[in-house]
């Protein structure tokens, strides 16, 4: 009889205990998005200022690159990690789209650019997509996706 009065709080105690750490999951995976998009906005600093007649980088990969492969490029600058370079992290997928670009002398620069990062399984790995624009500020979409219009807390 008192065995089956642990094993009963014991199944209390782990329905309880499921959900909250799901929660804590997608909540993990939400600020890493977050830090993530800050790591791509530095990185695109970087390569603006390494590379100013490409301007910033159009999408993940130029923005990453393994040093065995040489000395950083345009094409693979080695500024941010393999895994982020490849647009998945965390459970989210990044993304650098809307890239605004310029003609001078005869060579396109790109000037603007926007950063995305949807939850890879909406409502499993995060509940919110963000957007950060060449300005820096992360605005959220609350439905998972990139129509992002609030600011992120």
């Amino acid at each position: 009889m008192e065995l089956l009065i642990v094993i009963s709080i014991i199944l209390i105690l782990m329905l309880v205990a499921i959900p909250t750490a799901g929660k804590i999951r997608k909540h993990a995976d939400e600020l890493s998005a977050i830090k993530s998009l800050q790591t791509i906005e530095q990185a695109q600093s970087m390569y603006n200022s390494d590379y100013p007649t490409t301007g910033y980088a159009c999408n993940l990969t130029a923005l990453g690159g393994e040093a065995a492969a040489g000395p950083p490029s345009a094409t693979g600058a080695q500024m941010i990690n393999g895994e982020l370079a490849t647009g998945v992290k965390s459970g989210y997928l990044f993304n650098i789209t809307n890239c605004t670009k310029s003609t001078a002398n005869n060579s396109e620069r790109v000037t603007s650019y926007t950063i995305t990062a949807v939850p890879a399984t909406p409502g499993k790995s995060g509940d919110r997509g963000f957007c950060m624009d060449s300005d820096g500020i992360i605005k959220a979409d609350p439905a998972g996706g990139t129509n992002c219009t609030v600011t992120a807390q």
